[in-house]
């Protein structure tokens, strides 16, 4: 009897890749010359490969003490990995070899990058990497003026190149030393102004990006999703710092001694970092517990599609949102600049968020079985870990190896989506689009 071939999993396919790099990457960071002193444990260099290719910025042990430059150079090829995303670095791998793309790897590119079509594919991820270079690069020079009289020439370009690569990457991780990431000097303006760039650019998407550079050029109109991802971008930005800027303008433990221009420059960047940035400039710790909540929100709510962070995304927070506005309206199909949404990508939406508030919920319910730790600290914990954020109150490296593991599993699922991690996960069946059932309805609310 003939055996029935599988069917082609790309959202398998695309999180067996994510783990592979976090185990290998995992191998090297407990290798010797990877660290200092003594022997790191498994799960710590595990829990450190995956923050880093998940672009998240947890961390168990401190990057900047820890690690020797070897293993921090690790965590940096890391983040850039992760960034740019499995498929897109291996395509890019198998284009400088001289390999033949195949469909599969087609396939792969195309649900990793979230396009409609094969045309094209290769030339644009081609392009992205370019674009990575370019702003990195850029980052790294602006840096530099900062860290090389600091650090000297070679450590200060090391340590400038490693910031700008966590910064666009999204992924916070940083080189200062005892957990304090940029709440040593929150008023540096150049530094801190540098790496809020970077990663609110990140933060976009590369689609949207190239909608940009080409609108520039030719003057061509914007796309539906670039305007949605923008807008949402611009009203969670400007209503986010004046929020935090009202929560904590008299706060002693964050703002309260800054000057008016500094509350307001760290109030901007307080509200960009949930976007998946993961650097603070203010104690986390500190702020009062509506401010928590808020930052909970915009990291649930995350970056955008294709891009370097991870959360529900801001086009699926938009098309749900749009859908209980028209809804509420009495408006039968959904609209939002004139154009309407399907019911595939309504769908889609809702699965999505449903998705990361079941992988949330068993995530919070581990670590309330293991941890002996207050609830706000551990929700707020595993809402970075989803939105791969990285912002900590600072009970990341108490946790028990059962609390480390289920934040990995957090983090994975939150770079490469809920629902792509579920799907992975399940049996794939054939069905017939042909069959429909009767329609039959339910009483709802």
């Amino acid at each position: 009897m003939r055996s029935r071939k599988k069917p082609f999993n790309p959202a398998r396919v695309m999180v067996t890749g994510f783990l592979a790099i976090i185990i290998a990457g995992s191998l090297l960071l407990s290798i010797p010359a990877a660290y200092h002193g003594s022997e790191i444990k498994y799960v710590d260099a595990l829990f450190t490969a995956a923050s880093a290719v998940c672009v998240t910025g947890l961390v168990v042990v401190d990057t900047g003490t820890f690690f020797t430059p070897y293993g921090q150079a690790i965590v940096m090829a890391l983040i850039f990995t992760g960034s740019l995303g499995f498929m897109t670095m291996t395509t890019l791998i198998f284009v400088f070899l001289g390999r033949r793309i195949s469909l599969r790897d087609r396939i792969m590119v195309r649900e990793a990058l979230n396009q409609e079509s094969f045309a094209g594919i290769i030339p644009l991820v081609k392009t992205v990497l370019k674009i990575a270079l370019v702003l990195i690069l850029s980052g790294t020079a602006l840096l530099s003026i900062r860290f090389i009289p600091l650090y000297g020439t070679g450590t200060g370009l090391f340590v400038s190149l490693f910031h700008a690569v966590s910064a666009f990457g999204n992924a916070g991780f940083d080189l200062f030393g005892n957990y304090q990431s940029l709440t040593n000097n929150p008023t540096d303006y150049l530094v801190n102004s540098t790496i809020m760039a970077l990663f609110i650019i990140g933060g976009i998407g590369f689609t949207v990006i190239l909608e940009l550079i080409r609108r520039i050029r030719h003057k061509s109109r914007l796309s539906l999703h670039s305007r949605m991802v923008l807008m949402i971008t611009t009203v969670l930005l400007a209503s986010g710092t004046i929020i935090l800027l009202a929560l904590e303008y008299n706060n002693p433990l964050t703002m309260g001694g800054l000057t008016p221009g500094g509350k307001i420059f760290t109030a901007l960047f307080s509200a960009a970092t949930p976007r998946t940035a993961g650097f603070s400039v203010l104690e986390t710790g500190a702020m009062t517990y509506p401010s928590l909540l808020l930052i909970m929100l915009l990291m649930f709510i995350g970056a955008s599609p294709t891009s370097t962070g991870g959360g529900v995304k801001t086009t699926t927070f938009g098309i749900v949102l749009f859908t209980f506005i028209n809804m509420i309206r009495g408006r039968e199909e959904p609209v939002y600049f004139k154009r309407r949404f399907s019911l595939p990508q309504i769908m889609k939406a809702l699965s999505i968020i449903s998705a990361a508030a079941a992988l949330i919920f068993l995530a919070v319910f581990t670590l309330t079985y293991f941890e002996n730790k207050e609830f706000m600290a551990l929700l707020f914990e595993v809402i970075s870990a989803f939105g791969t954020v990285g912002l900590s109150t600072g009970i990341t490296p108490e946790l028990s190896l059962p609390g480390k593991v289920a934040l990995i599993v957090t983090m994975l699922g939150g770079r490469v989506g809920p629902l792509t991690l579920l799907v992975a996960l399940a049996r794939s069946k054939p069905h017939d689009d042909a069959l429909h059932y009767p329609e039959e309805h339910l009483m709802i609310g």
